[in-house]
């Protein structure tokens, strides 16, 4: 005869079974779609840090044949970080550097080149506002005056509009344009900390054009 703890084990035993029964299917593709995802994770991960580390390599490679003057291994390099980690900081690092080097031997349109790729490719907004800089300085430099102006004016991280806004001011200096260069410098003066070295620099600027600074007018709140 039965004992009432072997009834109440076989009772829970029955409630189990219906309810692994009712439930089992579930729990067994609810764990393996964590394990699975915890799985894919782990593998993109080791698979990223790979790829950094192979980038981070490259890039060295990339940096000491440009010290080197090895112009024909810096070329290669470049080429090869673009290609195989195009997503990486170290490929934007290297479209830059190398931007600088082409500009230094006046390959103006490869500097051109390099830099627009890293304007396309990344990811990151200070590379791009960095690029936008660099690239609107050459094209000023053929006098490209509006391709200059259409890459300083687009949308931008914050950290770097005052530079955008100072270079637009430049660039209507150049089209003898002195009242929208003033504006633009009020807005670089206005965006630099008050203890930024350049905000000093923008100040010059506006006081050569016999504007103050703080004479700008004031932006409505929009509600």
């Amino acid at each position: 005869m039965a004992s009432p703890l072997d009834l109440e084990e076989q009772e829970q035993l029955d409630e189990l079974k219906h309810f692994w029964k009712r439930w089992g299917d579930l729990i067994t593709w609810a764990l393996i779609i964590v394990l699975g995802g915890y799985a894919a994770w782990m593998g993109w991960q080791s698979y990223s840090a790979k790829q950094a580390t192979q980038a981070a390599a490259l890039y060295d490679m990339v940096e000491r044949s440009a010290m080197g003057g090895d112009l024909a291994l810096f070329e290669r390099s470049v080429t090869d970080i673009k290609d195989k980690f195009a997503s990486t900081t170290y490929a934007q690092q290297a479209a830059l550097l190398a931007a600088r080097v082409y500009n230094d031997k006046d390959r103006k349109a490869d500097a051109k080149a390099q830099l627009s790729w890293v304007i396309d490719k990344s990811s990151d907004e200070g590379y791009q506002a960095l690029a936008r800089l660099r690239l609107a300085a050459l094209l000023v430099q053929d006098k490209a005056y509006d391709e200059a102006r259409q890459l300083l004016s687009a949308k931008t991280a914050e950290a770097f509009a005052p530079l955008m806004a100072d270079r637009l001011g430049d660039l209507a200096m150049l089209q003898a344009q002195p009242a929208e260069a003033a504006q633009h410098y009020k807005n670089a003066w206005k965006g630099f900390e008050p203890n930024a070295e350049y905000r000093r620099l923008v100040a010059v600027k506006l006081a050569s054009l016999g504007s103050d600074p703080e004479d700008a007018p004031a932006v409505e709140s929009k509600k």
